[in-house]
């Protein structure tokens, strides 16, 4: 692996790990592939899943996730230019994201 690829990677595990403490739960998974996916929880949503894939579900590139991550790319543009793919009821991140 090369070490831009080893940063990359590093970055997206360290902010997925960091969503999931913010916004512990199992409500909605968050996948940047190939590095690493989390659920979370949601601000005001009691509904836990237990088994299998989860109905809500948001994935991304790696290069989308940072950019979010960091709050250069806001949720509604991510959407808008089809970077993001988030499918359920509460899979919308854009009030846990930029992450503080």
């Amino acid at each position: 692996m090369t070490d831009e690829r080893a940063q990359q990677a590093a970055a997206v595990r360290t902010s997925l790990a960091r969503l999931a403490a913010l916004h512990p739960g199992r409500l909605v998974e968050v996948r940047v592939p190939p590095w690493g996916a989390v659920q979370i929880g949601r601000p005001g949503v009691a509904s836990v899943h237990r088994r299998g894939t989860p109905p809500n579900v948001v994935e991304c590139d790696a290069l989308t996730w940072l950019a979010l991550a960091a709050g250069s790319l806001t949720w509604a543009d991510a959407v808008a230019q089809h970077r993001v793919s988030a499918s359920g009821n509460h899979a919308q991140l854009g009030d846990v994201l930029p992450l503080a």
